[in-house]
């Protein structure tokens, strides 16, 4: 059985490294971002690392119908669904007292309703998975943030939504880890990526969690047997207390 994944935000960072850690294990997979010329690249870097297949569909995680289409676009041209890889995100950083309520619906819409959205568009497909290869299920990851379980100034709005992930997919493990589908939130500190350099003159790059440390643990929960589920793992950057980002 072929193997099949959709990752989210897999353009760049993150979603990009954990795309291609896949596409060397030979899994077949649909991929999203906002930026179609760079997902066409990405997709040809992927079929020659490895992957069965790749289909790309450019959207917004907020344009509710682009998240259809993707749900559309994966279903039709692979069927199952054996890991679904939710990394999109978005945050702005202003005291909650100054929060843009504009910027807090599109931190929500992206974070959070897309995400809701996905898992419930895809769970027949990760069923169907699952009953494939019961040993080892199916599995559902997502880029939450330390932010979302230690609060941390200035960051309101994005460590909401991220908290209300979390939950989310522990929800998600109460009602489907029985049937196969386990589901993990990643909750790290900075990573070194595009979306940490407004804040390099308080925490410089060499200081983050790498990439790589993302895509080692995403690798593991996708080797785990679908007895196993692990809701939620908090990733902190070293010589700091652990409880903050």
């Amino acid at each position: 059985m072929t193997r099949t994944a959709l990752i989210t935000g897999a353009s760049r960072g993150i979603g990009v490294a954990i795309a291609k850690s896949l596409a060397r294990q030979g899994y077949a997979m649909t991929i999203t971002a906002r930026d179609a010329d760079r997902l066409s690249v990405v997709a040809a870097q992927l079929r020659e690392a490895g992957a069965r297949d790749v289909t790309s569909v450019a959207t917004d995680m907020a344009d509710t119908d682009g998240v259809e289409a993707v749900l559309a676009g994966h279903s039709q041209r692979f069927g199952s669904l054996s890991a679904l890889v939710l990394n999109a995100g978005v945050g702005t950083a202003e005291p909650l007292a100054d929060a843009s309520m504009r910027r807090f619906d599109k931190t929500l819409a992206v974070n959070l309703r897309a995400p809701m959205q996905l898992i419930q568009g895809a769970l027949p497909m990760l069923r169907a998975a699952a009953a494939l290869a019961p040993e080892r299920g199916a599995k559902v990851i997502a880029l939450s943030s330390i932010t979302g379980v230690y609060a941390e100034a200035g960051l309101a709005a994005y460590g909401a939504a991220k908290a209300a992930l979390i939950s989310l997919f522990a929800t998600l493990n109460a009602e489907e880890s029985g049937k196969g589908i386990a589901a993990t939130t990643i909750a790290p500190a900075y990573v070194d990526t595009d979306m940490s350099a407004w804040i390099h003159d308080r925490v410089p790059p060499e200081e983050m969690l790498a990439v790589s440390d993302v895509v080692e643990i995403v690798d593991s929960l996708l080797r785990l047997s679908a007895r196993a589920v692990v809701s939620n793992i908090v990733m902190s950057r070293a010589g700091t207390d652990g409880y903050r980002a």
